[in-house]
């Protein structure tokens, strides 16, 4: 069976090779894949995997000895669900196989913006520690967490994981779930209302899917209800964030600090208002991208793929 890879750079840039995948078939692995290239490299394949490249109706229907559809992620909006479930070819997902990398991710951003870690070692190797009369310096406040409230928007398996660390530097965990679910067993917990969150956290952090209900939601009026010290972090989706009223609120003050790992347009563009807001961390789309949360991917996948080779596909969103 003929198995072709879209985009498995970001996966396999080297370090995390393909062998359990090429034992299930014929496999060909692309790089990287316009929008333009689908077609022509896909046509003839039995199993398509994506990262990031798309698969709408148009192009899932021009793809006529497709049989599977295995996503190289959790999210799997890059693959219209919706036909491809009319064309009887099932999508699979990998559910699980980055909560501990992301929630660990999730606390760099945030102990960064409470201590400025890069800036202090920064100014201590270019002299400043060695011009002082005391024994220490600092250039920003130092935050202390425990007794501080963190918000969780999204109380999945990656925003519970969030919710164990941020206990377990002693700070109250509060919630909103579109879906609600189960208390965990730690105290202080709560769940809030999206608006309350957004009131009373000193922190933020984002873990919801995006859809196209919630694209933008934390826009103006939402950011506008934090309090002035407050941090947000997003290392879900970037469309979640109207960034322009992001921008915005860093820039007068509203919020202390933003550090987002994801962002509308990726790659970043030069036009994005966060590049040029104040007190605002961006990394490129890294808090998934752990060597051992890449290999667990590529165990799942293999996984996945075998299990539709053997008629009973596992990991199935359609």
């Amino acid at each position: 069976m003929k198995i072709v890879v879209l985009d498995g750079y970001t996966l396999n840039p080297g370090d995390n090779l393909w062998t359990e995948v090429e034992k299930l078939g014929q496999l060909t692995v692309y790089d990287r894949t316009s929008d333009s290239q689908i077609i022509q490299r896909a046509g003839d394949a039995e199993i398509v995997v994506v990262n990031k490249a798309k698969l709408p109706a148009s192009v899932l229907q021009k793809l006529p000895k497709l049989k599977f559809v295995a996503v190289l992620a959790t999210g799997y909006n890059v693959v219209d669900v919706a036909a491809s479930r009319k064309l009887n070819v099932p999508v699979s997902n990998v559910p699980i196989y980055g909560t501990d990398s992301v929630a660990q991710f999730t606390f760099a951003l945030l102990l960064e913006m409470c201590h400025n870690v890069g800036l202090h070692s920064r100014l201590v190797h270019e002299g400043q520690w060695a011009a002082q009369s005391d024994f220490c310096f600092w250039k920003t406040p130092l935050v202390e967490l425990a007794g501080l409230k963190m918000g969780i928007v999204g109380f999945g398996r990656i925003g519970r994981r969030v919710g164990e660390l941020a206990h377990a530097f002693g700070m109250d965990v509060l919630a909103y779930d579109a879906i609600g679910g189960k208390e965990p067993p730690y105290k202080p917990f709560a769940f809030r209302t999206l608006e309350q969150l957004f009131a009373e956290a000193d922190a933020i952090s984002m873990h919801c899917p995006q859809t196209a209900d919630n694209a933008g939601m934390v826009n103006k009026k939402l950011l506008g209800l934090m309090k002035p010290a407050a941090y947000f972090i997003n290392t879900a989706r970037g469309g979640l964030v109207n960034e322009a009223d992001l921008a915005a609120a860093l820039n007068a003050g509203k919020l202390a600090g933003a550090a987002v790992d994801v962002v509308s347009e990726e790659p970043i563009k030069a036009a994005n208002p966060l590049l040029s807001a104040k007190n605002c961390i961006i990394t490129p789309h890294i808090a998934w991208a752990t060597l051992a949360a890449r290999r667990r991917l590529m165990r799942v996948t293999a996984e996945n793929i075998a299990a539709f080779l053997k008629g009973s596909p596992i990991n199935v969103v359609n």
